[in-house]
């Protein structure tokens, strides 16, 4: 276990314009589980790859436990790393798998099948460990690939999206197991992925980044509580915040009917308004309030999400659409016209220009 700090990290491949990563600068505490996420070419994945030695570094300092690895080989790193693909010998058992690492370095037989076996507990592959891959289903080798890692007791993990192969219902038990075994296993372990449920769910802090550029860094409750600016707060949530760009006339943003006071620090002829789909409520009148028609409804059980576009709308919409959070014994059908009231509390304001948040 160790502490694991990035100083300034950038990465630049030749011919490229500009940085695939860029003054990247977080600290990891020992023990800690952090989720790096964002879309795909934000730079996630190379900055793990960074960590582990499979990219060079061409700027800044990335340090293990102390240490200043920037230069050192993989092998010398005392990183394990579990990739998307699960990368399975197919002519070798589960055993010989997880045991090969150990074996190839210089483990004798005895203690390799010790601790093969108690990552085998761990992860209850106990009853497969004579199997060859071909005879696992998915998750199975997941978790297998997850054992190889594990048996050599590493450092600091890194996990580059490791269920992405998975089906969706396998997704959710499976990342459950990720971090309970983190918790028990107390190893420092960073995790890459695209899914911010993932993110949320696993992660003790999320780091969020576009574009190469780190955005924010925080725990999951802080970062759908408090985002930074527009992109956090639309990439933080499932689904994702409304981002409204309206009109200011009289310190109050306009959409239609729909008057929202705002606070003094916004002082431009335009503002963005941040509404999360569980801060709307349906109006009973169309009185100070955003009328929308329904275009799409999903019915989730418990509760339902309404998809709608705003009628005759001098305002605008980021996805294009206004979403809405019901409860699951709200009637609606499609084209039906509703009028909607924010939450006052719980709004958010953002810069129209910078797109940063407005206190």
């Amino acid at each position: 276990m160790a502490t694991v700090q990035f100083e300034g990290v950038s990465l630049t491949y030749p011919g490229t314009p500009g940085p695939a990563v860029d003054d990247l600068n977080i600290e990891i505490a020992d023990g800690e589980f952090l989720v790096l996420v964002g879309p795909s070419g934000c730079g996630k994945s190379t900055s793990l790859r960074m960590l582990a030695g499979l990219e060079a570094v061409t700027g800044g300092h990335i340090r293990i436990g102390g240490q200043d690895v920037t230069g050192l080989p993989p092998r010398a790193r005392d990183v394990a790393m579990v990739f998307q693909s699960y990368a399975l010998y197919p002519n070798m058992t589960v055993a010989e798998n997880m045991g090969f690492a150990l074996r190839n370095a210089g483990m004798s037989k005895a203690d390799t099948l010790i601790r093969v076996k108690e990552a085998a507990a761990m992860l209850e592959l106990e009853a497969l460990l004579d199997r060859k891959p071909a005879k696992l289903s998915g998750g199975q080798r997941q978790r297998v690939a997850m054992g190889r890692a594990i048996v050599r007791r590493p450092q600091v993990f890194c996990m580059d999206e490791p269920l992405s192969n998975l089906d969706a219902k396998l997704r959710v038990s499976t990342r459950s197991q990720i971090a309970a075994l983190q918790k028990r296993l107390g190893t420092t372990t960073v995790y890459v992925t695209h899914d911010q449920v993932e993110a949320m769910t696993m992660g003790h802090r999320v780091a969020v980044m576009k574009d190469g550029k780190l955005q924010q860094i925080a725990a999951p409750r802080d970062l759908y509580d408090n985002p930074v600016n527009t992109f956090v707060a639309g990439f933080i949530g499932s689904p994702g915040m409304n981002l409204l760009t309206a009109p200011v006339q009289d310190g109050a943003a306009v959409l239609n009917d729909l008057r929202i006071p705002l606070p003094r620090t916004v002082t431009g002829k335009n503002v963005i308004i941040g509404i999360r789909p569980e801060s709307w409520e349906v109006a009973a009148t169309a009185d100070n309030a955003l009328t929308v028609e329904v275009e799409l409804l999903e019915e989730l059980g418990s509760e339902s999400f309404l998809y709608s576009h705003g009628v005759t709308a001098e305002w605008s919409s980021r996805s294009g659409r206004v979403v809405a959070r019901v409860d699951r014994r709200f009637r609606v059908a499609l084209g039906d016209r509703l009028s909607l009231t924010p939450k006052q509390e719980e709004l958010f304001f953002f810069d129209a220009e910078t797109e940063d948040r407005i206190a």
